[in-house]
């Protein structure tokens, strides 16, 4: 995830030392009623220690931090019918805030089956969705689409349809998300290439406006390596974090089974980021199943910042089982998780091992 979500970014030494010396003269000034208090709640709050699964029977979730103090989330509902947004001013606060539809599939026509991964961003002072969606009557037609509101906030006013998202081709096309870099909104999603043996893959484009491309489209990543072959040859679900003077895009691999799992791109920050040679490529997944944590086809990502407003947090779905009958998709059973993000000391990131179920008191 790109800035351009309201997050603050973690404070200078410059930042850090004003701070201190203000805490230094505040220490020297006689106490009065109500002071040390109000000191004390405007320090930043240590994070909560996470609960997962954070919701159930959410995929592909999107966790926005917006400046307006809440958390914004979104994800794909496992009837595929719909797009849903709930808001809480803590990550935790998410589980069991309210959910509202905010918007339904049409019953017939474009935009009437396969809703899914739907994407909340604010840009320009407007909201924005992104989601992929199918033609009631062709369901696996599935395209990009986009949805605008401009009401400050997006539980109100009117979600009006700016339409699709045109690419190069029209072919199977989903899991857009957006973010800025030096000036510039590029839009990033997976799709079908013809003439390509495989399902999807990553993609790249300038923006001439939040819902129109301005190219050239540009291939990233081509399933190549077999963890990305497995059931199918997935690449899907890109999203970036700019940390340490460089862009990190991660992706989902393979089917959605307990084989899914996460690949990572990387390029410099100064590099002209629609050269396909400008980055680079894991060879190895960077997140996958855990036998020992009992967690399964972690994917399908986003990242976002704690309430400490430094840490960063990294937000997926797995499911609590391996073995599935039937087809995966028609599976409710994948829930949103998050888990903190780490950093290696080479300033790359360190995704660790899906964490495990939370355990309650009632367990």
């Amino acid at each position: 995830m790109s800035r351009d979500h309201a997050l603050p970014e973690p404070p200078s030494r410059r930042l850090l030392l004003k701070g201190a010396a203000a805490a230094g003269a505040l220490a020297a000034v006689p106490a009065v009623p109500g002071v040390a208090q109000a000191a004390t709640q405007a320090r930043p709050q240590k994070p909560a220690p996470f609960v997962n699964p954070l919701v159930r029977n959410r995929a592909d979730p999107h966790i926005n931090r917006h400046k307006d103090g809440f958390y914004y989330f979104t994800a794909t509902a496992p009837e595929y019918d719909r797009i849903i947004l709930r808001r809480s001013r803590t990550l935790n606060g998410l589980g069991t805030a309210d959910e509202s539809v905010i918007w339904r599939a049409h019953p017939t026509g474009n935009m009437g089956a396969h809703i899914w991964a739907p994407e909340l961003h604010r840009i320009g002072g407007k909201w924005y969705i992104y989601f992929a969606s199918a033609p009631a009557e062709d369901v696996w037609a599935i395209r990009i689409w986009v949805l605008e509101n401009a009401h400050p906030n997006p539980f109100k006013g009117t979600w009006v349809e700016k339409g699709q998202v045109k690419t190069a081709w029209e072919t199977f096309s989903l899991d857009a998300t957006t973010f800025t870099h030096r000036g510039k909104r590029y839009l990033a999603w997976a799709q079908h290439e013809p003439g390509l043996d495989n399902n999807t893959g990553i993609f790249l484009s300038e923006m001439a406006n939040p819902w129109t491309l301005k190219g050239p489209q540009v291939r990233l990543s081509t399933p190549e390596y077999d963890w990305e072959c497995i059931g199918f040859k997935v690449n899907e679900g890109p999203y970036v974090i700019k940390r340490n003077g460089r862009l990190f895009m991660t992706y989902s691999a393979s089917a959605t089974d307990f084989n899914y799992c996460m690949g990572l791109l990387t390029a410099d920050a100064d590099s002209h980021l629609l050269d396909p040679m400008s980055w680079s490529k894991s060879p190895t997944p960077v997140f996958t199943s855990n036998d020992t944590t009992k967690q399964y086809g972690p994917g399908h990502n986003c990242f976002t910042v704690a309430e400490d407003g430094r840490t960063d947090v990294l937000v997926y779905h797995a499911r609590q089982y391996k073995e599935i009958n039937g087809d995966p998709l028609n599976d409710p059973n994948r829930h949103t998780r998050i888990q903190k993000l780490g950093w290696k000391p080479d300033g790359t990131p360190d995704f660790g091992i899906p964490v495990a179920d939370t355990v309650t008191a009632g367990d």
